[in-house]
């Protein structure tokens, strides 16, 4: 396969990961898609542009995906969170994104309640800025309603988007107090830093530690950090690593193995945390072994 081609993979990540959620079936789709375009051309087939060809598969790969998971999503047990993605400067995710917002935890959340039509339109027109015609051929719809697609799913999305901080070092520096007060089990220092109308969403799938629902205020998502560390204990957790994850401040919690036993993701806004997301589920994890990420 030739360079121009295999330099596409970054992209093709970025459009599967965002349409999933999940690095793991984000990775098999972009595989998939190579494969497909592997044998065309090598059954004679002319493709014009490789961009277009292989975008078009990789997103109507996800649509069937999405479809087929819309169910197993239904059945999930407890809060539905994205895999976590340890994002840098160098992460195929970030080579193909003008903001970090597009990948973080809130976001992609956000994007579950769009239908995965409107997810494929409302994706490759305000992240990845494809044209209307571009984007008709891919889902097989007239450009018009692709038109029509993209207002109602982003007015949808833009109503609750989240919000994130301006400055990068602040918004650093923040989160690297934050988990220095969760460690120590300082609490009145991390009620200071979380917004008053903060919530944690945790996700352990039934098969990690996860609390069942989501927790609203400032004292109880305190209280529930304080629980959370001396669980973290009892887990085996003997390292936490600050680490950037879905393009926001985080941590991984790691085991005496270097296995991640949760990874937890934060949203700042106004020099406070206003949402928390914690990712506990096993296997939602499995890729983030032998992540490099700096030490606390």
């Amino acid at each position: 396969m030739d360079d121009p081609v295999a330099e596409l993979r970054p992209l093709l990540f970025s459009i599967a990961y965002r349409m999933l959620g999940s690095a793991t079936d984000a990775e098999d789709i972009v595989q998939e898609t190579f494969l497909r375009f592997h044998r065309e051309t090598s059954a004679g087939t002319q493709v014009e542009s490789p961009k277009s060809y292989l975008s078009a598969v990789a997103t109507r790969l996800c649509i069937d995906h999405l479809r087929s998971a819309r169910v197993r999503r239904e059945s999930y047990v407890g809060t539905w969170l994205p895999e976590p993605l340890i994002t840098d400067e160098e992460s195929e995710a970030e080579r193909h994104a003008e903001t970090a917002d597009s990948l973080s935890m809130g976001f992609l959340v956000l994007l579950e309640s769009l239908t995965p039509v409107e997810r494929a339109v409302f994706l490759l027109r305000e992240v990845f800025e494809y044209d209307y015609g571009e984007i008709a051929s891919i889902v097989g719809k007239s450009e018009e309603n692709c038109r029509q697609i993209s207002v109602r799913a982003r007015r949808q999305v833009q109503a609750e988007r989240p919000r994130f901080e301006a400055s990068r070092a602040q918004r650093d520096e923040l989160a690297r107090r934050f988990f220095a007060a969760a460690a120590e089990g300082d609490v009145e220092g991390l009620v200071s830093m979380l917004a008053a109308d903060v919530v944690a969403y945790a996700d352990g799938g039934g098969k990690g530690f996860a609390f069942p629902r989501p927790v609203h205020g400032r004292e109880k998502v305190a209280r529930l950090l304080q629980a959370g560390a001396a669980q973290g204990e009892r887990l085996g957790v003997v390292a936490m690593r600050l680490a950037e994850i879905n393009g926001q401040p985080g941590a991984l919690f790691l085991d005496p193995d270097g296995a991640t036993v949760a990874a937890v993701s934060l949203d700042i806004a106004d020099g406070q945390v206003q949402t928390l997301h914690a990712v506990s589920n096993p296997e939602k994890l499995v890729h983030l072994r032998g992540i490099a990420v700096r030490p606390t």
